[in-house]
């Protein structure tokens, strides 16, 4: 599985759906929702940052992944401490397959332990125990998959998973992203002031040419899980609807 190197709960942070093809193909970014909110902020593993869906490794399979914990540095990935999960959060693909924009089925991630010890427990493709942003349960079953961090698990012909930092794939300019949505600014850190840039008169808005990727050098901590298409999509295929949700 290729990657880049480098009980109710209450949601506390949702990010980026996208509207993928049946078997995997990606379509349209419907939006994107994190640390938006001082508490996040100050608690950078509730943080979602992004959700990914692309084709698999081989014909009807589908890759998913989140990414957590933004602006994780290279010292910090070898800290155990900071390139884990939080085991008291609930983290959750969510798949619409009829159009409805409710999920239809869950993939659910949660984690035992603390720092290198940590495991990893993936349950579903199920149907959702409860539906909707503001409840969610763990289901009652045994998990499908379970292992330790930085390891690839599963069946290669089944659900394969991985947990652990890797290179932020993001590209943006946040220092401009900020100048135009000073609303979304950090509470703190080197974001947090006015904006230092002027408006370039070649190009709307602020942004630079050439491009500066701010979140370069960066980790996230990702939870990336391939599986069959067939597991979550409708009994006849058709567009899947697919976001995540990270709740306590």
């Amino acid at each position: 599985m290729p990657v880049r190197p480098t009980s109710y709960r209450r949601t506390l942070a949702a990010a980026l759906g996208v509207l993928a093809a049946a078997g995997g193909a990606v379509g349209l970014a419907i939006g994107s929702d994190h640390q938006d909110t001082p508490f996040v902020e100050l608690n950078p593993k509730t943080d979602l940052t992004d959700v990914y869906a692309f084709p698999g490794t081989s014909a009807g399979r589908i890759v998913l992944a989140m990414d957590t914990r933004a602006f994780l540095t290279p010292a910090q990935t070898g800290d155990p401490a900071q390139a884990s999960f939080d085991h008291n959060l609930l983290y959750q693909f969510k798949i619409n397959n009829n159009g409805d924009a409710m999920e239809d089925r869950v993939i659910q991630v949660s984690f035992t332990g603390e720092g290198a010890s940590q495991q990893v427990q993936v349950r579903g493709p199920l149907a959702p125990p409860v539906q909707g942003a503001m409840e969610n349960e763990v289901a009652d079953v045994t998990p499908a998959v379970t292992g330790a961090l930085n390891t690839n698990l599963g069946d290669p012909s089944g659900i394969q998973v991985f947990a652990g930092p890797r290179d932020d794939p993001f590209f943006i300019d946040l220092e401009a992203a900020f100048c135009i949505l000073p609303d979304r600014k950090p509470v703190g850190g080197n974001l947090a002031g006015s904006c230092a840039l002027s408006p370039n008169p070649s190009a709307p808005f602020f942004f630079r040419n050439p491009g500066i990727n701010y979140v370069n050098g960066f980790n996230v901590n990702s939870i990336v899980i391939e599986l069959p298409s067939s597991m979550i999509e409708a009994s006849a295929p058709g567009k899947l609807g697919i976001w995540g949700t990270i709740s306590q």
